[in-house]
Parts: structure tokens; sequence; C-alpha cells
């Protein structure tokens, strides 16, 4: 566990400066550059499409794992827009709080039989 929490940590940092750099050069104008490319059917477009699908993926185990409450429903639309950022971190901390136990982590601890 200690190494899927390091490589959790490495992947926030590393988009998070990444991030910051891209922003920092082509300022907050993602939506109409991802939309576009999906719009243009080019291979960028392509992958923006696949990605939203993990994205929306994300987001409804997310909101499963906290069976759908109100907060689960809001931390799974972080998870839908935030991406890895919030998902590296949103891992993290529940690996942490479930003591690596991976059922727990997986299904959330309503959802696990001892």
């Amino acid at each position: 566990m200690l190494g899927f929490r390091v490589f959790m940590a490495v992947i926030f940092v590393s988009v998070l400066v990444y991030t910051a750099i891209t922003i920092s050069n082509y300022g907050w104008n993602l939506i109409p550059i991802f939309f576009g490319d999906m719009w243009a059917m080019t291979w960028p477009g392509q992958f923006n499409f696949d990605f939203m699908g993990f994205l929306l993926l994300s987001g409804l185990w997310v909101s499963w794992r906290h069976q759908f409450s109100l907060g689960g429903l809001v931390l799974g639309m972080i998870a839908i827009f935030g991406g890895i950022l919030f998902l590296s971190l949103y891992l993290l901390i529940a690996s942490t709080v479930s003591k690596g136990n991976v059922q727990e982590l997986l299904m959330g601890k309503s959802r696990v039989f001892n």
C-alpha cells in the first residue's frame, strides 16, 4: 500500500505542477479547447472523448462509494471536473483512512463485511 500511496502523491504533485505551468502559459481557457478538439473529430478529440469517459466513470464510482449521498454526489462532481488531481488526493486519503484495506478502499466502509 505504501507504493500505491507514493504513486498517488507523485501523480498529484506532477499534475499540479504541470497544470500550474499550463495555466501560466495559456490561461484557464480549457473548456473551448477540450470540446473544440472533440467537435473537430481529431486524434486529440478522440483522446479527450475517451478521457471524458474515465472522468464520468470516476465521478460515478466516487458517488457510489458514498452511497449517492449528498456529500457523495458533490465529491462525484468534483471528481468529474477535478480529474486525476482530485482522484489521486482522494485515493491517498481514502487508502490512509481504510488502513490499507483494499475492500474498504474500493467499496467504502459501509459495504465491507468482516
